[in-house]
């Protein structure tokens, strides 16, 4: 009944006592009616109870081979045992978001208990994006607004599971060269999806949001600080917020190597506490955009849309490079967030739920492809050795494999995959 418990209230059952009366009998009736109070993205965000993850089903190294629905169940009966109960897609574009739908749709109606929702994303382009014209980031795709109207669909067709619709993934931050957008563009989707909310056309209850880096959202640079951005913050029901220390371990690694004052700390514990700035890295990101958008007079709340930390690379952030990339400090920085999150009550869609290898096909060590809590032999990775221990996954399987350990479980052979960051 772990599902039912989760519900907290929100899911009520009532009896009734029927007194049914005709010519030739009396029959007494009794008729248990279930009444379902309607849960929401509020009811779901910072609950402990309902972790967020991001995912992609995708096995293969080109997206044109989509997760099957059965593929799909599998994984959602995976993070349900995980505790997860709402994940995160990014696009409409493609069968997967319809598939993740229809796949939990089936879950529920084979187990009434089996609960997930979905936050949906609509992919926002500008003209020219991914094409080999150039980008005009000042006007939009022609391809957004039927993006716009799939995703309006679906909401409605599953209104029970669909609980978001973000807007964008990244849309808004200028280092995504190849499709970013003005805030203008996003203000815009964001308003048509509000105003379709006030005719009826649109739960009343689903949340609206934009995905973005913290930059993007006020908390970074002011060439960010534009008039529309301001009524952006204004239009959405709340910030979804991106934080990556991990990709910072290169770009701007001031927090990151050990300094000279923990020179004669052992290095678990110089790995330790370099995974506690990440985690202060992460928290500082967060309160520079709820600073930002304190300081614009606005209250509404703010979520992490996605973090994580990559086990491999074998470029910026490998053996070669910034030392960050291993299961040991993914476990770490994990369970960081997931403690921090909980306690301050918001909601954290960790990135992500499974590895893909599509997103670096030519490049199997590129650190895209291994943000995985779960790779792709169906191994957990360390971060999830303690509930592969506790049975949780018992009877369950992906691509039909059972779930098994990484390093065969061994924590000697894992730790001699883990790097102390250099020196700073």
């Amino acid at each position: 009944m772990k599902n039912l418990a989760r519900l907290g209230g929100v899911l009520l059952l009532t009896v009734f006592t029927f007194s049914c009366k005709n010519d030739s009998k009396t029959e007494n009736k009794t008729t248990t009616l279930k009444e379902v109070k309607t849960i929401s993205a509020k009811d779901i965000l910072g609950n402990p109870d309902y972790l967020a993850i991001s995912y992609g089903g995708y096995r293969k190294t080109s997206r044109d081979m989509q997760p099957t629905v059965d593929e799909i169940k599998e994984d959602m009966k995976l993070l349900s045992a995980m505790g997860v109960g709402i994940l995160r897609t990014y696009n409409v574009q493609m069968a997967h978001a319809s598939n993740v739908l229809k796949a939990i749709t089936a879950l529920k109606q084979e187990n009434p208990e089996f609960e997930m929702y979905v936050m949906l994303g609509a992919w926002i382009d500008c003209k020219n994006a991914w094409t080999d014209k150039v980008p005009d980031h000042d006007v939009e795709s022609e391809q957004n607004a039927e993006e716009i109207r799939r995703a309006v669909t679906l909401a409605n067709q599953y209104p029970d599971i669909v609980k978001i619709i973000a807007v964008g993934n990244e849309a808004m931050v200028k280092w995504a060269t190849s499709y970013y957008v003005q805030p203008t563009t996003i203000l815009k989707w964001v308003d048509h999806l509000q105003a379709l909310k006030k005719e009826g056309a649109l739960a009343k209850d689903l949340w609206i949001t934009s995905s973005d880096n913290f930059a993007s959202w006020g908390g970074g640079d002011p060439e960010y600080h534009v008039p529309d951005l301001n009524k952006l913050i204004g239009a959405v029901d709340y910030l979804s917020v991106h934080t990556y220390p991990m990709h910072d371990t290169h770009y701007n690694p001031a927090f990151w190597g050990t300094p000279a004052i923990e020179k004669n700390k052992t290095d678990l514990e110089k790995i330790d506490a370099a995974m506690a700035r990440a985690k202060t890295y992460a928290m500082n990101q967060y309160d520079s955009v709820k600073s930002y958008m304190e300081g614009l007079g606005i209250q509404k709340p703010i979520h992490i849309g996605e973090t994580g930390w990559a086990t491999i690379s074998n470029r910026h952030y490998g053996p070669e490079g910034s030392k960050a990339t291993d299961e040991f400090k993914e476990a770490l920085y994990y369970q960081h967030m997931r403690d921090w999150t909980a306690e301050v009550g918001i909601a954290c869609f960790y990135f992500e739920g499974f590895d893909e290898q599509w997103k670096d096909a030519a490049n199997p060590l590129g650190s895209e492809n291994h943000f995985g809590l779960i790779n792709l032999k169906s191994e957990a990775k360390y971060a999830l050795w303690n509930l592969v221990d506790d049975g949780v996954f018992e009877g369950l399987t992906r691509d039909g494999k059972p779930i098994t350990k990484t390093f065969n479980g061994s924590l000697e052979e894992l730790m001699k995959t883990v790097l102390v960051p250099p020196s700073n």
